[in-house]
């Protein structure tokens, strides 16, 4: 069946997570940073539509196939959307090889013990239900941790792992990610408390339950390697967080076992007015970059 061989795939095939889920207030600077500008477009449908082509540029570049690029978390436009007259999951997965993810938060609450928790999901099963249909192996949703606030960062970590107990009752994967700003001035302290509070959800997970991480590179590397071998864990992914490409890819490079999942630094260099050649040429530059920092790497040192 297509979900046991895409099991199979994120569990264990060498590779990169792409994410393609810029969406709402993210689209117009993606937008200008490819290079349309907001004067292109009048109103979010031709925004949204703009982006659309973008995906599509990206989604039937060369490079992108499950070679290395072994999976790509979704806007729920783009999931609804089509590829060559194909439907996006299923153009993914079976014309390159690539398991399709979408992202299902509807935002941000407002800071408050230095986090911030996803608003509510309205209609989150009737989304889930589709996203299952269409072929959607899982889900993604980000909340924000702006500080090392031990109740913030337990509540986070909480609501995560209830969403992500709906979305396991619809047979899908979710991926949990709770971001820590780059920029938090305690940023290690936070992913120390971050860290342990995810253990406890994990091992407090019913046999059988998995789900996926998607954490921001730590300043400590090899934080998070104890999970890339828990039984509850399918991977562990890094979010790119606003590092440019080589930064994030050198970080990256010193966590064991965790593979990338970037957005900016997969596509900040691709540009609208480039040729089809010289589009594919960057987009295969950055892919190869990612993918040698999220396999090529030692084994961690004895304890």
């Amino acid at each position: 069946m297509a979900g046991e061989t895409m099991r199979a795939q994120m569990t264990d095939k060498d590779g990169f997570i792409a994410a393609l889920d810029q969406s709402g207030g993210s689209t117009p600077k993606a937008l200008a940073q490819y290079g349309v500008p907001e004067s292109a477009y009048s109103g979010d449908d031709e925004m949204f539509a703009e982006m659309h082509k973008m995906r599509v540029r990206i989604m039937t570049a060369p490079t992108f196939t499950g070679d290395r690029v072994i999976g790509a978390i979704l806007f729920e436009k783009t999931m609804d959307g089509e590829v060559e007259g194909q439907p996006v999951p299923s153009y993914l997965w079976e014309k390159r090889g690539v398991v399709p993810f979408v992202k299902i938060d509807k935002g941000l609450e407002a800071e408050k013990d230095g986090v911030q928790l996803l608003k509510p999901i309205p209609g989150l099963d009737t989304l889930l239900a589709r996203a299952a249909k269409l072929g959607v192996y899982g889900t993604k949703m980000r909340s924000v941790i702006a500080r090392a606030s031990k109740d913030g960062i337990a509540a986070i970590v909480r609501q995560q792992f209830e969403v992500a107990e709906q979305i396991a009752k619809h047979g899908l994967m979710p991926i949990i990610e709770p971001e820590v700003l780059i920029k938090a001035a305690d940023k290690a302290e936070a992913e120390q408390i971050l860290h342990d509070e995810i253990a406890r959800q994990l091992d407090a997970l019913p046999e059988g339950r998995r789900v996926m991480l998607k954490l921001t590179i730590p300043t400590k590397p090899d934080l998070y390697e104890d999970f890339t071998r828990h039984p509850r864990v399918e991977r562990v992914v890094a979010l790119s967080g606003g590092y440019p490409l080589d930064d994030a890819c050198g970080k990256l490079a010193q966590n064991h076992g965790m593979i990338a999942s970037f957005s900016r630094a997969l596509i900040d260099n691709l540009r609208h007015g480039m040729s089809e050649g010289e589009f594919d040429a960057t987009l295969a530059k950055a892919v190869d970059r990612i993918y040698r920092a999220s396999v090529s790497k030692a084994a961690p040192a004895a304890a």
